[in-house]
């Protein structure tokens, strides 16, 4: 079995979505980053890499048989053993895996580019590792509190913590179920279409805004997004975590 040693890691915990766990650029100085002294290696097919890159299924026995306990984390000066800790790569992606002795990969980093590099050099001729599992990915449902991965494309992580807190909101707005509440946002969103939206119903004026608000980010949706948290505590700490104390 391949080693990797020394390597950096920046765990996201219980991301089912590849798009949150930030590459090294976007990591920050606030951020728990983590030393394994040693780390299994292994490649795999891109099916199942996709699969634990966006998704907390079960992982394959036969994968955890192989890499139990064959991890180390450095801590203090001491080296700790996890019990499933691992690195896998289809040649393309890369990614570290820690279940903290589940078996489905509730912690998941990047790693820096040098490790990337030496991870892909020294699997080059390897052979690809094939896991039977139940594959059902493809079955996956996003919906609002999980967004599809092309509402998040191209996205910085600020702007997708944003985004997240925006569809959070408008999640919020929804289970309200108040016509003038509803109107009164989207002619916040589109006030050129106030009198067309002063004839929608609930439901009907909610998509819309949705579906008008769900692609991209810009200034308008960030203004947009600062004004409908406003005075909801929650709402406000998330946007504070992202954006410091802005809204009034």
């Amino acid at each position: 079995m391949l080693y990797l040693h020394d390597v950096w890691v920046n765990w996201f915990e219980g991301e089912e979505n590849g798009y949150n766990v930030c590459h090294f650029h976007e990591w920050r100085k606030d951020d728990g980053v983590e030393l394994l002294d040693q780390v299994p290696l292994l490649k795999i097919d891109p099916i199942l890499f996709h699969y634990i890159e966006n998704d907390l299924s079960e992982l394959p026995q036969q994968l955890l048989d192989d890499i139990y306990q064959k991890a180390y984390l450095r801590k203090n000066h001491e080296r700790i053993q996890l019990e499933y800790c691992f690195v896998v790569s289809d040649g393309t992606g890369i990614l570290a895996v820690d279940t903290i002795g589940y078996n489905i990969p509730i912690r998941k980093s990047r790693l820096i580019p040098r490790q990337e590099q030496l991870a892909y050099e020294m699997l080059e001729n390897q052979e690809t590792k094939t896991y039977l599992f139940n594959d059902q990915t493809a079955l996956k449902e996003f919906n609002i509190l999980s967004p599809a991965p092309e509402f998040m494309a191209g996205l910085t992580r600020k702007e997708r913590q944003l985004k997240q807190l925006l569809f959070m909101a408008l999640d919020q707005l929804h289970s309200s179920n108040n016509d003038a509440e509803v109107r009164y946002w989207y002619t916040e969103w589109s006030p050129e279409r106030y009198s067309k939206i002063q004839s929608m119903n609930f439901e009907e004026a909610w998509y819309e805004l949705y579906e008008e608000s769900k692609y991209g980010w810009s200034s308008k949706h960030e203004k947009f997004c600062e004004n409908l948290i406003k005075g909801q505590p929650f709402f406000e700490k998330l946007w504070e975590m992202e954006h410091g104390p802005k809204v009034n």
